[in-house]
């Protein structure tokens, strides 16, 4: 779009005369503000295609036709309904795990937990499911989300406390507690939760004993992996924008979000509603890593997190840090996890190619949100 003013010359018999003329010139304001915003909205979208133009390149460098190794991702993720519905279980944790990130960001912190966060949460199902195997399902599975949740909510409490008691950073503190996770996890998963059946074999796999089926969550479709726990995600997603813009909590964590020190002189608790922030998104991520265990593995496994409290950060930056639009953009990069390892299967390529297509999706989509933010700035400015 060009947007240089164009000049025109009108000459007569005395002097030249010039009149600049814009484009959209004639264009109502508000009609302005509408297209201005839609471009901004569609920006991720954008973003998208042209990451996956770079990674053409990238594809043509290693020898590997870009058209044939894209549509093998597309096939394999959207292709069948094998590839869909496991497309919907990759979207499952990254839209619950995306959900607390957006309340933190809403709320002016940062969450980047989510995978010690995810490890508690499925170590705390693990826990109530093995150690009362007896107890009926309709009680059991509840008690063990719930578990997941509060482990979750602990974990990310912790961060929130550091920041509103002594300003900790919190970037740094949920790193740290990441790796904290992961060796509670390691250590439990080695010694007081392993499977005693592979200490008989004397394999010692890091992995807990089968869960009791009565917690396993209900199949969606027959023969697949797709759980319930995809509905439950879709359900809570539109409970957070409820709760963020219709009730007066979640009024206060976008306010202190958008100005902390105006928040503070309206008198707003600034530090116990971003302490809350984080709480909230590490309960989201500690019940992502419990219905993982409930619904796919049905055992804690290591590495059970597969990285989805990172993948999970840039699924909210797609979605415009929205709930609802969580839901598109954690099926379209659910998409781009299966189809990449379709992808590497069928075209040979390294599987650091993957992690590299992946980064400069991350890449694109950040920089049109800065980008979108600095020419909403601008907008705002004019007006």
């Amino acid at each position: 779009m060009n947007n240089k003013p164009t000049v025109d010359i009108n000459q007569d018999t005395s002097k030249k005369q010039f009149s600049i003329k814009r484009p959209f010139a004639n264009i109502r304001p508000e009609y302005k503000r509408l297209l201005s915003r839609t471009f901004e909205a569609l920006l991720p979208l954008i973003a998208v295609p042209l990451a996956l133009l770079v990674g053409a390149g990238m594809l043509l460098a290693l020898g590997v036709n870009p058209w044939e190794a894209y549509g093998a991702m597309v096939q394999g993720a959207f292709g069948n309904m094998s590839g869909f519905t496991q497309t919907l279980v990759k979207a499952t944790p990254l839209l619950l795990v995306g959900l607390g990130v957006t309340i933190a960001f809403r709320g002016g912190v940062i969450n980047i937990g989510g995978e010690g966060q995810i490890l508690v949460g499925g170590l705390a199902a693990t826990a109530l499911a093995v150690g009362f195997p007896t107890v009926s399902g309709w009680i059991l599975l509840p008690a063990c989300m719930l578990g997941a949740t509060l482990a979750g909510a602990v974990w990310g409490g912790i961060p929130g406390v550091l920041k509103a008691r002594v300003g900790v950073n919190e970037i740094l503190s949920t790193v740290m507690m990441n790796a904290i996770a992961l060796q509670l996890a390691n250590y439990l998963l080695r010694g007081p939760m392993i499977d005693p059946e592979e200490i008989e074999r004397g394999t010692r796999i890091a992995q807990s004993a089968l869960l009791p089926a009565q917690v396993w969550l209900p199949r969606l479709i027959p023969r697949t992996l797709l759980h319930s726990g995809a509905i439950l995600a879709v359900i809570l997603a539109v409970l957070v924008y409820i709760f963020l813009w219709r009730t007066t909590t979640g009024y206060r964590i976008r306010a202190v979000g958008l100005n902390a020190l105006a928040s503070r002189y309206a008198g707003i608790q600034v530090p116990v509603f971003q302490a809350l922030a984080l709480v909230l998104g590490g309960a989201f991520a500690g019940l992502a890593g419990g219905i993982e265990v409930l619904g796919i593995q049905h055992r804690m496994v290591e590495g059970m997190s597969g990285g989805y409290g990172f993948s999970g950060i840039v699924a909210a930056l797609f979605g415009k840090l929205h709930p609802l639009g969580l839901i598109p953009a954690s099926v379209l990069f659910g998409g781009l996890l299966v189809g990449g390892d379709r992808m590497q299967r069928a075209v040979q390529v390294p599987s650091a190619m993957i992690m590299a297509l992946m980064g400069l999706v991350v890449l694109f989509v950040v920089s049109s949100e800065i980008w979108a933010r600095r020419r909403a700035r601008r907008r705002e400015m004019n007006e």
